[in-house]
């Protein structure tokens, strides 16, 4: 992209390199574009660190935490305004919510470059866009919008929030999970497993013990193990309680190997509200394991394929869910086929494959 002597020098700039997908996506990304010769920085907001990454790091939750709130955010505003104009970088990519619509547009006007990519990581626009459609093309005319799955980029298009909108897939590294996944766990009993933060209900835990409870695998000592950590840990493990299934759904909080728990389990559930593109489906399908999931805005359509790799169900029927759940138990000849093809079909969103798609985008 650059002449021999002279590194491509990308930003990546984020909320945190923890808890989330978009937050992965950031760190897979990083060590992706090192290894492929890029000069790589990073920059994030909260101080929050658990995945790897690559590169250079300027942690701005670090910058006068103890200070009084807007001289921390004044100090941390022009110091990430200084990290952008003296590195003169080549692109500039933006992991982060977007829902400060001031501070968005003395960014776009005053401290990102031309190429610079917002990638948009849910199917709640509010996060990313203002309401005001004139609001929205004047921070983002002329900047490309890079969405996660085709929905969410029909219908920014729809909405005419921006003119230019690509899509690319978010990364899984196939090679990092197979390595993974076979260590052991010290549940030996069945299980079917579900991941996810638990800060607020979009995954609606609560609901899906419920149905759970009302399914055949607790009779049949089916466990449901709970992968994740939050504020509502409690609620849901209260509900588990009053259910009478306190010995059967098992919370462990936050795991740093989940590919071990998705692989050992019969099936992946996802029951949310909304997703932008879910990680957890395609690290489960990578992991060898089905996943049932609400047909809900977006992702899970564009991943699961009906009765091949798992089960797509009406989205928020979770009357259905539970039929959904009993069917990936009693039909065997049906959870066998969908086993057998889950790795198979996730392997177009390995980072190898979505790297290169970057990497043209880049050019």
């Amino acid at each position: 992209m650059k002449n021999k002597n002279q590194k491509y020098k990308i930003a990546l700039i984020g909320d945190c390199l923890a808890g989330g997908g978009a937050e992965k996506v950031h760190a897979l990304l990083s060590v992706y574009f090192q290894n492929r010769g890029l000069e790589v920085h990073n920059c994030i907001f909260v101080d929050w660190i658990s995945y790897d990454y690559s590169g250079s790091l300027l942690n701005l939750g670090t910058v006068n935490p103890e200070s009084n709130f807007i001289k921390r955010k004044l100090s941390r505003f022009f110091k990430f305004k200084k990290f952008i104009h003296e590195n003169k970088f080549d692109a500039v990519i933006d992991f982060r919510m977007r829902t400060n619509f001031y501070l968005e547009l003395v960014l776009s006007k005053f401290v990102y470059p031309k190429n610079t990519f917002y990638t948009v990581h849910s199917g709640i626009l509010e996060y990313y866009f203002p309401k005001n459609r004139f609001l929205s093309s004047f921070i983002y005319n002329k900047k490309t919008i890079v969405a996660v799955s085709k929905a969410i980029q029909n219908t920014i298009l729809e909405k005419k929030l921006t003119q230019k909108v690509i899509q690319i897939y978010n990364p899984i590294d196939f090679i990092n999970i197979d390595s993974l996944k076979g260590e052991n766990i010290s549940e030996s009993f069945k299980y079917i497993v579900s991941v996810g933060r638990m800060n607020n209900d979009v995954k609606q835990f609560d609901k899906l013990i419920l149905a759970y409870s009302k399914s055949i695998l607790p009779s049949n000592k089916i466990h449901l193990i709970l992968i994740g950590e939050g504020e509502n840990l409690l609620k849901y493990s209260s509900i588990s309680e009053a259910l009478g299934l306190k010995d059967l759904v098992i919370f462990k909080g936050f795991v740093d190997n989940p590919f071990q728990y998705y692989h050992k389990a019969i099936y992946t559930v996802l029951s949310s509200k909304n997703e932008g593109f879910p990680n957890v489906i395609m690290e489960s399908l990578a992991s060898e394991t089905p996943v049932i999931s609400f047909n809900c805005f977006s992702g899970p359509s564009e991943i699961i394929i009906p009765n091949e790799n798992g089960i797509l169900v009406e989205d928020q029927n979770f009357e259905k869910l539970t039929q959904a759940m009993n069917t990936m138990v009693e039909d065997v000849k049906l959870y066998n086929h969908c086993k057998s093809n889950a790795k198979a079909s996730a392997t177009h969103f390995d980072i190898e494959i979505i790297g290169k798609q970057w990497l043209e985008v880049l050019k």
